[in-house]
This record gives C-alpha cells, sequence and structure tokens, in this order.
C-alpha cells in the first residue's frame, strides 16, 4: 500500500472523495470491506510512477479496474446531481484493448466527454490529484448545466 493509508484529513473530507466512497461502500452487500478504511478503498486509484513502471505499455484492462473506473464516474454524475437537482446519466464505451469514451448526460446535454485510452492504467499519482480531477469535472458539468439549463432538463 502507498502511502494513502496516512491520508490527510483534508482530502477524505472533499465532497468528491466522500461521495466516491460512498459508491464503493454502497458496493459492499457482504460487509466485507467494513474493516478497511475509508482511504484503503481509494487505495487502487493511486498509481505513482512506480507503480505505472509495472504496468504494460499496453494491455486490456481487467474487469476490476474497469469498475474503479465507473464507480469514479459514477461519483461524478452524483455530485453534479448533488449540486444541480438535474439526474446525470453516465456512459462507457470500451474497447477491449483499453481505449473509448465516457460521457455524462443531463437531458440532452453532454455535460462531460472524455476520450479513455490506456484503462489499464487508469489511476492518479496521489489522493489530491484524484480529488482534484473529480472535483474539476464536477465543477465544469455545473458550469455547462447552468449554462444551458434549458437543454440539461429537457426530458
Amino acid at each position: 500500500m502507498t502511502d494513502v493509508a496516512e491520508a490527510p484529513n483534508d482530502v477524505m473530507q472533499d465532497p468528491f472523495i466522500r461521495e466516491l466512497v460512498k459508491q464503493w461502500r454502497a458496493q459492499d452487500t457482504h460487509g466485507a470491506w467494513e474493516g478497511k478504511t475509508d482511504a484503503m478503498l481509494l487505495d487502487p486509484y493511486v498509481l505513482d510512477a512506480e507503480k505505472r513502471k509495472e504496468l504494460p505499455m499496453m494491455a486490456d484492462p481487467d474487469p476490476e479496474t474497469l469498475w474503479r473506473m465507473e464507480l469514479f464516474y459514477n461519483a461524478i454524475a452524483l455530485s453534479i446531481e448533488r449540486e444541480t437537482k438535474v439526474m446525470v446519466s453516465p456512459m462507457l464505451k470500451m474497447h477491449h484493448e483499453g481505449f473509448g469514451r465516457q460521457v455524462l448526460i443531463a437531458g440532452r446535454l453532454i455535460v462531460f466527454n472524455k476520450q479513455v485510452r490506456d484503462a489499464h492504467r487508469f489511476g492518479f499519482n496521489s489522493l489530491e490529484k484524484l480529488s482534484a480531477a473529480g472535483t474539476k469535472a464536477v465543477t465544469e458539468a455545473v458550469e455547462m448545466i447552468r449554462k444551458f439549463p434549458e437543454v440539461a432538463n429537457y426530458s
């Protein structure tokens, strides 16, 4: 495990990180992770330079990595919903070789659009970077919804 176990409390209290932890805890239907700290649950998202070197340049993403990616984008979508009260639907289309596209849709408005490459290397250098990436995506999507509310609220 990396230094995530000693994660600063301010990072662990970040609203996006709290939402991501909720996503993880919701998946634990049998209580297998009750003994794990929130930082331990988020540890797989942290890929420092050393961990990245261990991964091959090209590889098919494993289901667990794709699942972590899905939870990350679900947390973004739910954070946007909490802020705007507009339902947001995540859609991830991945090729088995690890490239694809992630979009978040509110009504008829695409509020987030990201080309995904090297999905098998999905991760961040630190919890702070994880938090910053999630928060940035939420902020930009909320701004998009506020700019085009009639499109976002179209059903």
